[in-house]
């Protein structure tokens, strides 16, 4: 269903064209992960949602996929109009 999306913040991850926020930089200390997990969740994941933004409307997705040492990981993503990907957050469910 998401499969276009999904290619899209695939690309940007592969381009390096992203940032992460201060929350999700924490919250990936804080569970032991790196930004080579996340990337590889990115990369083997499936989006299990879209989300809205109450107050914007922007659309937010929530990825499954595998860390780099085969264990389940999430991350909440958005698309800026400058055509990067924002990660937003990242957690081990």
């Amino acid at each position: 269903m998401f499969e276009r999306v999904l290619n899209r913040l695939r690309e940007r991850i592969r381009a390096s064209r992203y940032v992460m926020t201060l929350h999700a930089e924490e919250e990936m200390d804080d569970d032991g992960l790196t930004i080579y997990d996340v990337e590889h969740g990115i990369l083997t994941g499936k989006i299990l949602e879209r989300q809205k933004e109450k107050m914007t409307g922007e659309a937010k997705y929530r990825i499954k996929g595998r860390t780099v040492e085969d264990e389940s990981i999430e991350i909440l993503v958005k698309e800026t109009p400058t055509d990067k990907l924002v990660i937003i957050t990242v957690y081990r469910p």
